[in-house]
């Protein structure tokens, strides 16, 4: 009987183990049967922008290649969503040149980007943009489910091949024709034999009234984006009252739109848009106009004058890299209505210039030229220093005070001064005016390049491309400081016996090289020069000629004195009856020129030189002393002091003093 029993008990154990294996092969044959299916990454080409994929958040394939500088980045470790995704990946150090896996998540917009070279890729600046985003290693993060395939804003994909698991959002149709598929993502809790794309079908035009519809379309949206507000809305979330069910599993849970809830009108358009331009960097500079406000330009004809600035302001394509405008009215006194850093392009300073209301008034010039030059080009107001500045004066007709001493002023600080003067006065009006040849008084050159005389403010808008050509033309805003413009040069040169007459002429050759550099005029650079032995001449002083051809012809005049070498009291000499008279903004130079050690000390007058701000450059020929060069020479020696074995060597060092002047100036504080 015990037998039996154990025998019963062996046959419950063995069915029990045989039911327990059977119950794990089926969990396990189960487990087969529900295993996810491995995640498909989209593959991109390197042309592909952030912006132009809905889709919040990613995982994507970069082929190899996108190092290409064609492919353009913006900001630096947060990107603009302008920029190429996998060139941001490449600049990021997330990849290299050869691809792979990245993951991108989008995120706010930014106030602005800032450039910057990285691991081979150089990305731009950008005052702002809408989106960003960030890119990081493309692991899966835990829990996240991300699309298997992407959804574009564009009617064309960027997909890099055809045989992708995805497409690009077509044009919706016109009532009564197909409606094309919009690309959905699949997700987890789709049936297994659920597709990665689906087709949703235009709405109805009853659709928004019924209550099992969307939510209402968004104000502003075109008709033409409704389908894709619609796609937004359902992902933007799985709990909408109205959403249906079955159509929400074919969507990514847990996705969040950006800023509105919904995908950003501009992103939804079908036209590429363009980021902010830099501004043309081939027109840079800081930029006053000038405005006539008075009453007696009338409301009609200020309209026209605001067209006019708002024409200037579309073709001379403003931004941080190029031209930057303010304005200033006048009218009894001026007002700046917004300085140079207050709109950094062409669109936001059109919209500006349209609300500008008028002032009124007299038509005081002068005293708005006196206000620009005092005040707007400011390092507050957004003068960058490294730009030439303009001031562009409309005047209607004729200003009712003086305008001479202001704009002298104006140009002495740097500033160029072009006149525009609408229906200016007629034979019988000039005897009103306060100020004749006012415009030719106001500017730095009377060729015509500063002004223009319009006849008719109708026809006013015919000067723009004019204007602009000419305020672009860097090279020749003579009233600019430049280190060819604004200073007063005076050689000294060594006319003693052991220069002898045919050197003495190969050194005359050598100031008049150096002074062909310069621009030449009463208000640029102007040249003096002393010719010394035992004892000093002043040859020409600084006001004497006013030409570069006058100058050129002095020198020539000059003739060889002949005698001993006593430079300390030469220095003194070119200090008291030269520089004693420069002008006090103009940058103070003295060139010496020697060929031998002098016969005095010359320590004490180099030292009142230097306090006194003149910069000195020693160059000495043959027998010069090298010690004495760097004791006259101002600081750095080596920057301002030069030897040349013999005169005939002399021509080959013009470049490298007009270079050494330049550098030195460029290095200091402008304005």
């Amino acid at each position: 009987m015990g037998i039996v029993v154990l025998t019963m008990k062996a046959s419950v154990i063995e069915m029990f183990l045989v039911l327990l294996a059977t119950g794990i092969h089926s969990n396990k044959d189960m487990t087969k049967k529900i295993k996810r299916p491995k995640l498909t990454v989209p593959q991109i080409n390197c042309d592909v922008k952030a912006g132009k994929i809905i889709n919040p958040e990613f995982v994507v394939k970069c082929p190899a290649g996108c190092q290409d500088p064609k492919y353009h980045v913006y900001g630096t470790d947060i990107y603009a969503s302008y920029s190429s995704v996998c060139g941001a990946a490449i600049h990021s150090g997330v990849l290299d040149n050869s691809g792979g896996k990245i993951l991108v998540r989008k995120v706010a917009g930014q106030s602005g980007y800032k450039g910057s070279y990285s691991n081979g890729v150089q990305s731009l600046s950008l005052p702002r943009w809408r989106e960003s985003f960030i890119v990081s290693e493309g692991k899966p993060q835990r829990g996240v489910t991300y699309p298997s395939a992407l959804t574009y804003s564009s009617s064309k994909s960027p997909a890099a091949k055809t045989d992708e698991a995805t497409k690009a959002y077509q044009k919706p149709p016109v009532p009564g024709t197909t409606a094309q598929p919009v690309t959905l993502t699949q997700v987890t809790g789709a049936t297994a034999t659920g597709a990665a794309h689906a087709s949703l079908p235009k709405p109805s035009p009853s659709a928004g009234s019924t209550s099992s519809s969307l939510r209402p379309q968004p104000v502003g949206l075109r008709s033409g984006e409704l389908d894709l507000w619609a796609t937004s809305t359902y992902t933007s979330g799985q709990n909408s009252p109205h959403a249906d069910p079955g159509e929400m599993d074919l969507w990514k849970p847990g996705s969040v739109l950006l800023d509105a809830g919904f995908v950003p009108k501009e992103e939804l358009s079908t036209r590429a848009l363009e980021p902010l331009s830099q501004g043309d960097p081939n027109c840079k500079i800081d930029l006053s106009f000038v405005i006539d406000g008075s009453s007696s330009i009338g409301k009609r004809r200020f309209r026209i004058q605001k067209q006019f600035l708002a024409d200037v302001a579309q073709a001379l394509d403003i931004g941080p890299a190029g031209p930057l405008m303010g304005i200033v009215q006048y009218g009894d006194n001026p007002s700046a209505q917004f300085n140079l850093r207050t709109h950094m392009n062409s669109r936001d300073l059109r919209t500006a210039i349209e609300k500008i209301t008028q002032r009124g008034g007299l038509s005081n010039a002068g005293r708005a030229i006196s206000f620009v030059t005092k005040n707007f080009f400011s390092k507050a107001n957004g003068n960058r220093g490294s730009a030439p500045n303009v001031a562009v004066v409309i005047v209607d007709g004729w200003p009712t005070d003086k305008v001479e001493e202001a704009s002298r002023f104006a140009r002495e600080s740097g500033i160029n001064i072009f006149f525009i003067t609408v229906e200016g006065a007629t034979e019988n009006e000039k005897q009103y005016v306060v100020e004749p040849n006012f415009s030719h008084k106001a500017v730095c050159r009377t060729n015509g390049f500063y002004s223009l005389n319009v006849q008719s403010w109708f026809s006013l808008h015919k000067t723009v491309q004019a204007l602009v050509k000419r305020v672009c033309d860097t090279d020749r805003l003579a009233c600019s400081k430049t280190c060819l413009n604004s200073a007063d040069i005076g050689f000294v040169i060594d006319g003693s016996s052991s220069v002898g007459t045919g050197n003495f002429r190969t050194v005359l050759q050598f100031v008049a090289n150096l002074s062909k550099e310069f621009e030449i005029s009463d208000i640029d650079t102007r040249i003096g020069a002393v010719q010394y032995t035992y004892e000093q001449r002043l040859e020409f002083g600084f006001d004497d000629y006013n030409t570069k051809s006058d100058i050129l012809n002095a020198i020539k005049r000059v003739g060889y004195w002949s005698g001993g070498t006593s430079t300390g009291a030469a220095i003194n000499y070119a200090l008291e009856q030269l520089f004693k008279k420069s002008k006090p903004n103009k940058r103070k130079l003295m060139i010496l020129i020697t060929d031998g050690r002098s016969y005095d000390d010359v320590r004490i007058p180099a030292m009142v030189a230097h306090h006194k701000g003149v910069i000195t450059y020693a160059i000495g020929v043959a027998w010069a002393a090298q010690d004495e060069l760097e004791v006259i020479a101002t600081h750095p020696a080596k920057d301002h002091s030069f030897f040349v074995d013999e005169f005939d060597n002399l021509y080959k060092f013009v470049p490298k003093v007009i270079q050494n002047i330049c550098t030195e100036f460029n290095s200091q504080p402008r304005n």
